[in-house]
């Protein structure tokens, strides 16, 4: 018996890849996925390998497992690939502290990210 399957939320010629607790800000991680926001696959991938910022690698690890679900799930074409979509969320945030002059406290906030990102097959062949 059990519940029958849920519909799937993306078309037939997307595939999803999701990234939870990035250890970054979504603020510094959202301005990595804009740069790479509607780029084929391959310049992107090759784009965030030569960028200078530290989370670029975990964007990078995120869009290859959205294209290997492409590839090995949906049967998508990877040649044919860009990144459709690319959404950070904020996700939980550790409080510390640390002490200061004359009993006060300095808070440390450590803020965490969610990344989602969709890769969609092209109609048709671009350069």
């Amino acid at each position: 018996m059990g519940k029958p399957a849920a519909e799937r939320a993306l078309g037939d010629n997307e595939a999803m890849a999701f990234a939870r607790h990035i250890r970054t800000s979504p603020r510094k991680l959202n301005l990595v996925a804009e740069s790479i926001r509607g780029m084929n696959c391959e310049r992107a991938l090759s784009e965030l390998q030569f960028m200078h910022r530290r989370v670029a690698g975990e964007v990078r690890k995120v869009l290859q497992s959205a294209i290997a679900n492409a590839e090995n799930n949906h049967y998508l074409d990877v040649d044919r690939l860009f990144v459709a979509q690319a959404t950070v969320g904020k996700s939980m945030v550790m409080k510390r502290w640390k002490p200061r002059a004359r009993g006060r406290v300095g808070r440390i906030v450590k803020p965490f990210s969610n990344l989602r990102i969709v890769v969609r097959e092209r109609a048709e062949d671009y350069d």
